[in-house]
């Protein structure tokens, strides 16, 4: 599982762009705001990722937060909702705005997104309902998009292993505050999932 990229921005179009990692281009599908936010060819990016394998294709999804990329996870689990229309609605809401759609059954707001038609709209409003507190706003409440430093990356290692957003920012938190803040990430990692594994 390729849970993270970091490299040159060698392309970029409108729902796609290339990544250079070590003379190794990766194309990642990505939503305009992530795209609008990377910079312009050339410059160092690193994205997060998620790798969605079918029987005829492997598709390379690409994000600029942890918010980003739970809340694709989330809308990628509601029946209807396939990697490009979740692309569509991370383009036209962030995780914020998404969160309080949610929250407030505001299927309105869901629906502005290309692709999403009202009867889609109410099923994810109704389905991610009871899975939004929790999974996207972290244990304390605190937006995984606002991690840091090894405390990100920590977290994406746990999440790209399988767990789930919550048990790693917990596990990391708890590993970060029996280590230190000058903990390295392999220690760092190393802790949290002994923890996250209990």
């Amino acid at each position: 599982m390729i849970a993270r990229l970091t490299g040159t921005l060698v392309e970029a179009t409108a729902d796609h762009a290339v990544i250079d990692v070590s003379g190794v281009g990766y194309l990642v599908q990505a939503s305009s705001r992530t795209l609008a936010a990377i910079g312009g060819i050339g410059s160092n990016v690193m994205l997060l990722t998620e790798m969605q394998v079918r029987e005829d294709a492997m598709t390379l999804f690409a994000f600029g937060n942890h918010g980003e990329r739970e809340w694709f996870r989330l809308l990628t689990g509601v029946q209807g909702v396939g990697g490009r229309v979740a692309l569509s609605i991370l383009s036209t809401l962030s995780p914020e705005e998404l969160t309080r759609a949610v929250s407030q059954q505001d299927k309105a707001m869901v629906a502005r997104a290309n692709g999403v038609g009202p009867k889609l709209a109410e099923r994810i409003v109704r389905e991610l309902k009871d899975k939004v507190g929790g999974v996207v706003l972290g244990p304390a409440g605190s937006a995984p998009a606002s991690l840091t430093g090894h405390t990100a990356d920590a977290v994406s290692a746990l999440t790209g292993l399988g767990f789930k957003s919550a048990e790693a920012n917990s596990a990391v938190a708890e590993a970060e505050a029996e280590l230190g803040d000058n903990a390295t990430l392999d220690a760092l990692v190393r802790l949290a999932l002994k923890k996250a594994a209990k």
